[in-house]
């Protein structure tokens, strides 16, 4: 997992680890490591802030000729990472209202309804009772894949015909909530790409409607920069309160969690991992740092 970042890192940490560096093979070494993180798509804006830090920092040391500069560096691109990765714990959001609704967005092939799934049985591990609500009336096989789901967990859902008013079937779930003494509406809506417009204008609809206390966008960290400017794009329509990345255990370049935690300024709320329903984590940073420095992390 993030490997190519990792090795990215690792080659810059061999490159200036010798004590004989001279200024200008620091600028060689600093350049190759931006153009890394690009290729393992990480934002443009990101990768220039990361390495224009690291060079203020070993500038603002006055570092010697001779003098091993690897551990500075290292303990800089922590901090950095440290910075722009932020995480939320749902539990303690969900805990201050009842029913409390997310509403969840995302274009097709994401993995944004399985990943509601996934949510809504971390929610009831936890002893939280929960209901769907497929206000996804837009796209054939919706609604039974929403029920599949449904059936496996013991989870109620709301649901209209094909074609009805998604805002009206996320009003309904919100109001059974209300009645059934229900802690959790999940909120599912159509995939839609970000440029279609009829349909952003239903998400606002939806969300004007449901009022919702969060709305997360679900992005596939593969799509790496894709996924950035998908959740930049659906920011414009609805504000969103965090992100869930999906596929995270087939990513081998890790700059989309990057990217999207620094550049729209939100928590990620779980990492994808996986098909099965227990496959997704709750976001820590920590752990993500941990997995990009492992080359070279001596704890």
């Amino acid at each position: 997992m993030f490997d190519r970042l990792k090795n990215a890192f690792s080659s810059l940490l061999e490159g200036i680890s010798t004590k004989s560096i001279s200024e200008r093979d620091l600028e060689s070494y600093l350049w190759e490591f931006q153009v890394a993180l690009l290729e393992c798509d990480v934002a443009l804006t990101v990768a220039e802030e990361f390495v224009s830090r690291l060079k203020s920092a070993l500038l603002g040391r006055k570092v010697s000729r001779f003098e091993d500069i690897s551990p500075l560096v290292e303990e800089t691109f922590r901090s950095l990472l440290r910075e722009g990765l932020t995480s939320a714990d749902i539990l303690s959001l969900v805990a201050s209202k009842k029913p409390f609704v997310i509403m969840f967005v995302g274009i097709n092939g994401t993995g944004k309804t399985t990943t509601i799934a996934k949510v809504g049985k971390y929610l009831m591990d936890k002893g939280l009772k929960v209901v769907f609500s497929c206000s996804d009336t837009f796209r054939a096989g919706s609604e039974e894949q929403l029920d599949v789901h449904a059936k496996r967990l013991g989870i109620k859902v709301i649901k209209h015909r094909y074609g009805a008013d998604p805002a009206a079937v996320a009003y309904d779930a919100i109001s059974y909530a209300r009645s059934n003494q229900i802690d959790v509406v999940l909120i599912d809506t159509a995939g839609r790409m970000q440029t279609d417009r009829g349909l952003m204008d239903e998400l606002q609809k939806i969300y004007r409607v449901a009022k919702p206390d969060l709305t997360i966008f679900v992005g596939d960290s593969l799509t790496g920069n894709d996924a950035l400017q998908q959740a930049q794009e659906f920011n414009k329509f609805v504000p969103l309160d965090g992100v869930i990345l999906t596929k995270v255990d087939a990513d081998s370049k890790g700059g989309a969690a990057i990217s999207i935690s620094n550049i729209i300024k939100k928590p990620i709320f779980f990492l994808g991992t996986g098909q099965g329903y227990d496959d997704l984590i709750a976001f820590d940073p920590e752990w993500v740092i941990k997995n990009i420095l492992s080359k070279t992390n001596k704890n």
